[in-house]
């Protein structure tokens, strides 16, 4: 989501609302295996949002994507961004080139609850710095959830967190995206409190503490040149300024007394402590 300003109290969840969000994370989760399966060169943007959507559909579940409020209603079930593009690219008749770094992002609300989660896969044969930003941004997702587990067992502070995670993408050479963070997730995908995935003073304005009950959509995004970003006239595919890729992950993480639980994971019970 677009960063903005001021802050709002976090929405917990019990360990019910927790399990029924896992369900919709084990559907989103299916969809981006489906994805990777799917993302070969000369598949079209369109089939995999096509397919997405149809796999929602089937198990009774709504594309949160589609139809989301903006200028231009987004048309899609799933954002799709190759290349240079960051997030919130529009799935269409583009067909997947060997070489090509897409992100894959998609959400889901099944009976009243919510999850979000995404992937950047490697098309075909990449190059080994478009292969390196992807392992780096799996990185700094993997660090965030660790930390995580460590942050709720002494009730420490998201930004501590934020620090770790901007830290590992600058060592290796990269930016991280400014612009845009992420967020709490329930019975709506969008919901307080912001997540950034940065530190800088203005974060401090909306840090909260690490708590049993937070559910968060942490979705750290990395660009090989520099950070500023900027949207293209269709409204909504955010592209870096310099033209160099990036790439994007995500998971809907659930902080609980015994760790952090990976809602969106592609594996049964699997809970970080």
């Amino acid at each position: 989501m677009v960063r903005q300003g001021g802050s709002s109290q976090p929405r917990l969840k019990t360990r019910a609302q927790m399990e029924l969000m896992r369900r919709a994370g084990r559907l989103v989760s299916e969809a981006l295996a489906m994805c990777r399966r799917m993302a070969v060169p000369g598949c079209a943007l369109s089939e995999l949002d096509s397919a997405v959507e149809a796999l929602f559909v089937s198990r009774g579940a709504q594309p949160l994507f589609k139809g989301y409020p903006g200028k231009v209603p987004y048309p899609g079930s799933t954002c799709l961004s190759v290349n240079e593009q960051v997030v919130h690219g529009l799935p269409g008749a583009r067909m997947l080139q060997e070489g090509d770094l897409l992100k894959v992002d998609t959400a889901c609300r099944l009976d009243g609850w919510c999850a979000d989660a995404a992937v950047t896969l490697g098309v075909g044969r990449v190059s080994s710095g478009k292969d390196r930003l992807r392992r780096v941004t799996e990185e700094v997702l993997q660090l965030a959830i660790r930390e995580l587990a460590s942050g709720v067992k002494r009730r420490g502070l998201w930004s501590e967190v934020a620090k770790r995670m901007q830290l590992h993408a600058e060592s290796a050479g990269f930016q991280m995206v400014t612009q845009y963070v992420g967020h709490g997730i329930g019975e709506t995908m969008h919901e307080p409190p912001q997540v950034p995935n940065y530190f800088d003073r203005e974060t401090l304005g909306t840090d909260f503490r690490l708590v049993p009950g937070l559910v968060l959509a942490v979705e750290p995004m990395v660009n090989m040149g520099v950070s500023q970003t900027k949207v293209l006239r269709d409204h909504w595919t955010v592209v870096t300024r310099d033209g160099l890729p990036s790439a994007h992950v995500e998971h809907t993480l659930a902080l609980t007394a015994d760790g952090v639980w990976v809602i969106t994971s592609d594996r049964d019970d699997d809970v970080v402590k």
